[in-house]
C-alpha cells in the first residue's frame, strides 16, 4: 500500500510538510469559548484565489502547533473547510484540505467506537478520551469546486470527524460529560503556557 495520500489519491513520494504551507503566513489560533467555535459555519461559496490563500495560511498554521488537521474557524473564519495531515493507524500519510464537508452517516455494521485519547488546538495542552467511530467518510469539494469524497480509518477517521465537528459549530469537548469536561479544561489551564512556547519555538523554526 503507498505511504502517502495526497487529496485521497496514492503518491509516490511527499514532503515533510504540504507545499502549501510554504505560500502560507502563521494566523492565530481561537480557542474554546470564543463564539466562532461554538455556532455552525457558513458554506464557501467563492473558489478562487482568497480561498487559496487561506488553506496556505492554514497548512502552515496547522504544522506551527504541531497539529494533525485544523479547521477554518480555528483561525478565526467562519467558513466549512479544514486542512489534515494525519496518519492513519496502519501509518499511512494522509494530507489534503476539504471545502464543505460533511459526514456520511455510517450503518452500525459497518463502524466500531474506539474510546481513545483526543487533543485539540482550540483546547491547548488538554487531552481527553472522547468515543469516535474506526471508519469516516467525509464528502465535500477541493479548492477549484471539484467533488471530493476523503475515507478514513483509525486515528484518521478520528481527525476527519473532529474537523467536521468544527464546522458543525463544535468541539469535542462538547461530547464529554460535565466532570470531564472541567477535568479538560483544568489540563488546558495547567499546560496552556508551555503549548504556547512550543508554537512559538516552531515559528521561529519553520521562519529560520
Amino acid at each position: 500500500m503507498p505511504s502517502v495520500f495526497v487529496q485521497g489519491r496514492p503518491v509516490d513520494s511527499y514532503p515533510r510538510l504540504a507545499p502549501e504551507a510554504r505560500r502560507g503566513q502563521v494566523r492565530r489560533i481561537t480557542e474554546v469559548g470564543e463564539e466562532v467555535l461554538h455556532k455552525p459555519c457558513r458554506d464557501v461559496t467563492e473558489f478562487g484565489p482568497d480561498l487559496a490563500a487561506l488553506i496556505d495560511d492554514m497548512f502552515l498554521t496547522m504544522y506551527t502547533a504541531d497539529g494533525a488537521g485544523l479547521a477554518a474557524n480555528q483561525v478565526g473564519v467562519d467558513l466549512r473547510l479544514f486542512v489534515y495531515d494525519c496518519p492513519d493507524d496502519e501509518g499511512v500519510r494522509h494530507v489534503g484540505h476539504i471545502v464543505n464537508p460533511v459526514l456520511e452517516p455510517l450503518d452500525a455494521a459497518d463502524r466500531r467506537l474506539l474510546d481513545e485519547g483526543e487533543g485539540c488546538l482550540s483546547v491547548p495542552g488538554a487531552t481527553m478520551d472522547v468515543p469516535r467511530p474506526d471508519r469516516a467518510v467525509v464528502r465535500g469539494y477541493d479548492r477549484h469546486g471539484e467533488p471530493l469524497v476523503i475515507e478514513g480509518t483509525g486515528y484518521f477517521a478520528r481527525c476527519l470527524a473532529h474537523e467536521t465537528d468544527h464546522v458543525d459549530g463544535q468541539v469535542y469537548l462538547d461530547r464529554l460529560s460535565g466532570r470531564e469536561r472541567k477535568d479538560a479544561l483544568r489540563q488546558m489551564a495547567d499546560r496552556r503556557e508551555a503549548v504556547f512556547a512550543r508554537r512559538a519555538a516552531n515559528i521561529a523554526a519553520l521562519s529560520g
